[in-house]
């Protein structure tokens, strides 16, 4: 057998009683904060342009679009996707060489679990095998350091979880991996310099490629059975060799995922939660601070602290702020909090931000860097304008592995977020439909999401 087929025959034997409670919970968990985001994203102006292009390009109606309206699976798959992405506060999975969003898988196995009349049990199995498919490539197979982009690993992922949820057989599942796996390599510049709308739009786009593969394969299109280790395969070409052997893996993945608090890139969480702590404990004002000094593990540093992906002193638009451990700092000391309103064009542009982030010095640390990813650690140094300094050192976070998210949080995660956008008392009935995820149909849970309209209230 080739490596996709191995894979396949992975995806294929994946079931429900393979989870295991907690897997559960948390994928549920996971559910639930996806949709927090797609909720809050609902007024975004990339997100209005999607539904116009959508309304405009059309498609056979079979699957429903969060906030009303049906459109084909594929195209579904990408608009909700993005309602998931666009905030970019949805989940992470961290290994050393690479970090992933595992629920962006959510528009897609939603989408084809409506299509094939599945139940949520179903959901929370072609969801998990999706999860164990991204992060376990993105933690053997890293793909950042030779100029791809995660998404890449990605197309695997959503290939497989659309496979799983529409019953493909093992040979049509190999192929829906082996042609998006050969069609969806992305490059990294999604992610580094001047970024753009497409850092929130990259990964469903490739969710959109993906589910299109799926359909192709279930209809008999085949794929190089070799897109691993062949000639100018995804090894020789982008990741080097790796190895994973798919008949001992599980569908636990999940449970090492972690949670957003800030609406922040991934890395920036802990060092957040620090100098929110800081502030409370003494009591200072932003307009207090003469330069704040962060250590941080290496990763944080080339990605959100001015290393390798670019200068993030220069704050702009959101797609740049969110990616700006300096803005995202500042603005935290500024407003006591980092939600989509800090992301404001008029917050962002206004001068109280833009001197603070220029007294933000950001420097990656040796020692740090090596207890990463078991632990986000940070080490912070605020020194006031009367020269004190206050220091505080931080390893996790609240949604951290080692601090994890309750149901309860999540839940007013999703209030937080949809609060304005979203009648209350539909959201009540949303947060209990996903509780209740294995006693309804997918069909049950779409009807709700179609009720998500940002005029609603």
């Amino acid at each position: 057998m080739t490596l996709v087929e191995q894979l396949a025959a992975f995806v294929t034997r994946a079931a429900y009683d393979d989870l295991s409670p907690e897997a559960r919970m948390q994928l549920k968990i996971r559910i639930l904060d996806a949709l927090a985001c797609a909720a809050g994203a609902m007024t975004g102006e990339p997100i209005q342009l999607l539904r116009e292009h959508t309304k405009d390009f059309g498609g056979a109606e079979r699957c429903t679009l969060i906030g009303g309206g049906r459109t084909a699976p594929d195209r579904a798959a990408f608009y909700n996707g993005a309602l998931v992405r666009y905030l970019d506060f949805n989940d992470s999975f961290l290994a050393r060489g690479e970090t992933c969003h595992p629920s962006d898988n959510l528009g897609a196995v939603l989408a084809a679990a409506e299509y094939a009349g599945r139940d949520g049990r179903d959901l929370l199995t072609t969801l998990a095998v999706a999860y164990q498919v991204q992060c376990r490539l993105s933690e053997v197979a890293p793909v950042r350091a030779k100029g791809f982009d995660h998404t890449t690993q990605g197309a695997y992922a959503v290939a497989a979880g659309v496979s799983k949820a529409l019953g493909l057989t093992a040979a049509q599942t190999a192929n829906a991996m082996a042609i998006a796996g050969t069609a969806f390599n992305a490059l990294r510049v999604t992610r580094t310099g001047t970024l753009s709308h497409w850092k929130g739009l990259a990964y469903p786009n490739t969710v959109f490629g993906a589910t299109h593969s799926a359909y192709l394969a279930r209809r008999g299109i085949t794929g190089p059975p070799e897109v691993f280790e062949g000639n100018k395969g995804f090894m020789e070409a982008i990741a080097g060799r790796f190895q994973i052997d798919w008949s001992k893996e599980n569908l636990e993945i999940v449970t090492r995922t972690i949670v957003k608090k800030f609406n922040a890139e991934i890395h920036s969480q802990s060092a957040v939660e620090g100098v929110l702590e800081l502030k409370r404990e003494h009591q200072f004002a932003a307009a207090d601070v003469k330069r704040i000094k962060i250590e941080i593990f290496d990763v944080a540093y080339k990605i959100i602290g001015g290393g390798e992906e670019g200068d993030k002193t220069v704050v702009r638009i959101k797609e740049q702020a969110d990616h700006s451990l300096p803005y995202i700092v500042a603005v935290a000391l500024l407003d006591d909090q980092v939600m989509p309103e800090q992301y404001s064009p008029e917050r962002i542009q206004r001068a109280d931000v833009q001197d603070l982030l220029r007294k933000v010095q950001v420097r990656p640390s040796p020692t740090l860097s090596r207890r990463f990813p078991k632990e986000m650690p940070c080490r912070i140094t605020i020194q006031l304008q009367d020269n004190q300094t206050l220091t505080k050192e931080k390893q996790d976070y609240e949604g951290f592995n080692t601090r994890p998210m309750s149901w309860e949080t999540v839940a007013e995660k999703f209030q937080r977020l949809s609060s304005g956008l979203v009648d209350p008392k539909l959201g009540k009935e949303l947060i209990d439909a996903v509780a209740r995820l294995e006693t309804i149909s997918v069909a049950d849970l779409a009807a709700l999401l179609a009720r998500l309209r940002a005029d609603s209230t």
